[in-house]
């Protein structure tokens, strides 16, 4: 674990979360797994740097066939949006050229308050972060897509304050809205996979909760706690 150090600040402070799971980890022996752990690591680490957030600045937790992170509140989300997720995505393709096991990844984005103590991070966003990483069409899609080597999904507020105005390698109308319910999370979550124009999501929970959906300007609101 790496970290810029135990915030100390009452309630937390708002910071953009990423959970990222590796797919199949399950079936892979342990020199795969070795092999893979050290790729996205590896990745990870490529796509920070492209976005200026240097090693030491930032939490990084480990777990396992995994990686929870939490950024410090002043680097740009649309940065982790935009750049760091096409740069993540070149780093895999890169890595998986040629391979028959290829590393795939499934990355939850969520922002809002979270603490900081010597074990580690805490908070609904990163309660969220996971939920969105672990929801059922997250997984499902990976299943009955094997070629989609990266999936994103970010919370609802970040698609609608963040995702949705644009930017540097950002294409809002590339998400796709999905509902998720997992334990206590009942949400609408934005599906992306980098480089279509939308993601292979089907079904009911294709669709968003509470049908129609106001414009993404029209819906934002403070961060969440």
């Amino acid at each position: 674990m790496s970290s810029a150090g135990v915030n100390g600040v009452a309630g937390g402070i708002h910071r953009f979360v990423v959970f990222g799971d590796i797919c199949g980890s399950g079936t892979l022996d342990m020199a795969e797994k070795e092999l893979h752990r050290a790729a996205m690591y590896a990745a990870f680490d490529e796509a920070y740097g492209s976005v200026g957030v240097e090693p030491g600045t930032f939490h990084q937790e480990d777990r396992g066939d995994g990686i929870l992170a939490a950024l410090r509140p002043d680097v740009p989300p649309t940065l982790m949006v935009g750049r760091w997720i096409d740069t993540l995505y070149e780093s895999l393709r890169a890595h998986n050229k040629g391979r028959s096991r290829r590393l795939r990844l499934r990355i939850g984005m969520n922002a809002g308050l979270v603490a900081q103590d010597a074990h580690g991070l805490v908070g609904r966003a990163v309660d969220l972060a996971a939920r969105l990483c672990d929801s059922a069409p997250a997984r499902r899609i990976m299943a009955e897509s094997p070629e989609v080597d990266l999936l994103i999904v970010v919370s609802d507020w970040l698609y609608g304050n963040v995702v949705a105005e644009g930017g540097r390698y950002v294409e809002p109308a590339h998400y796709r809205p999905a509902r998720i319910r997992s334990k206590e999370t009942d949400e609408t979550a934005w599906f992306h996979v980098p480089r279509r124009t939308a993601p292979p999501l089907t079904g009911a929970e294709g669709e968003p909760r509470g049908g129609a959906r106001a414009p993404p300007a029209q819906r934002r609101s403070p961060p969440p706690g």
